[in-house]
């Protein structure tokens, strides 16, 4: 199985031969979950299940924080629980 045809425009930079929608899922939930427009991200949640969606929002860094923080809400996660955010919860004095 392969991308279909409307959400190629969000992988520009790579070669879709190559893409393996289940080896490679952490990188197309995360590249649809920035880029996607409404039809994108139906596709993702009929394609993926909804457990997988949430540990990738989870574990990403790569999603955008206005994008993190979207599907903080929509997954109810807390703070903490995602990885992309991290650096904004360091205290000032552990940065230096």
């Amino acid at each position: 199985m392969s991308l279909p045809g409307y959400l190629k425009v969000y992988f520009w930079d790579i070669e879709l031969n190559e893409l393996d929608l289940h080896r490679h899922s952490h990188f197309i939930i995360s590249r649809i979950l920035n880029e996607g427009n409404e039809q994108a991200l139906k596709w993702l949640f009929d394609f993926y299940d909804r457990e997988r969606i949430k540990n990738t929002v989870k574990a990403s860094r790569s999603l955008s924080l206005k994008t993190a923080r979207c599907w903080q809400n929509y997954f109810d996660l807390r703070e903490e629980e995602l990885c992309c955010t991290g650096l904004r919860l360091a205290k000032s004095e552990q940065l230096y």
